[in-house]
């Protein structure tokens, strides 16, 4: 009872920080939610509400997965070990949504690329639980952390049976790939 008090006190506290590493870290606690990456995945399930105080909070598990995958693609990169995210493979399942709870699963797979600048270091998504995803928006706020001549790289529209929709993006990270630049 006690931990269920808890989920519900600190998750709409974490949910105001979006894009903090320290909230990927409290909603992954809070929700108990998991994530195992390998040199080939990220894969992870989330089980819980879906809002909280109107906050789509299983959404927010798109935001811990991304940032998972982007730490593996960094450390894969570290390691010469060149990968992107392979967009046709992505799966995803919502089973529950609309009724409260929800099991929202995510599978994000890799691909090996021969020459390290083919390879993507930086992960991120824009989504929407019962709407359209905001996609001109993210690309705008994305514009500025892109190594000068690169573009995002975009997957299509995913859906889920039950409506979540997503679109996955994938860069070079600035820092990371500098000698990449055109």
């Amino acid at each position: 009872m006690a931990n269920q008090i808890l989920k519900y006190l600190i998750l709409p506290a974490t949910l105001l920080l979006c894009g903090n590493p320290n909230t990927q870290t409290a909603v992954k606690e809070a929700t108990g939610s998991e994530i195992t990456c390998t040199d080939g995945s990220c894969e992870g399930t989330y089980i819980g509400p879906e809002f909280i105080g109107g906050s789509d909070v299983a959404h927010q598990f798109s935001n811990e997965m991304c940032g998972d995958v982007g730490d593996k693609l960094k450390e894969l990169y570290r390691n010469d070990k060149y990968s992107k995210v392979d967009f046709s493979k992505i799966k995803m399942s919502t089973k529950g949504m609309g009724s409260g709870n929800v099991t929202y699963s995510l599978s994000i797979p890799f691909v090996t690329v021969s020459e390290k600048c083919q390879a993507y270091t930086s992960f991120d998504h824009v989504g929407g639980w019962n709407h359209s995803p905001a996609l001109s928006v993210r690309k705008n706020q994305l514009n500025s952390v892109l190594l000068p001549g690169e573009s995002l790289n975009i997957s299509d529209l995913k859906t889920t049976k039950e409506g979540l929709q997503e679109y996955w993006i994938q860069w070079k990270n600035k820092d990371v790939q500098a000698e990449c630049e055109k």
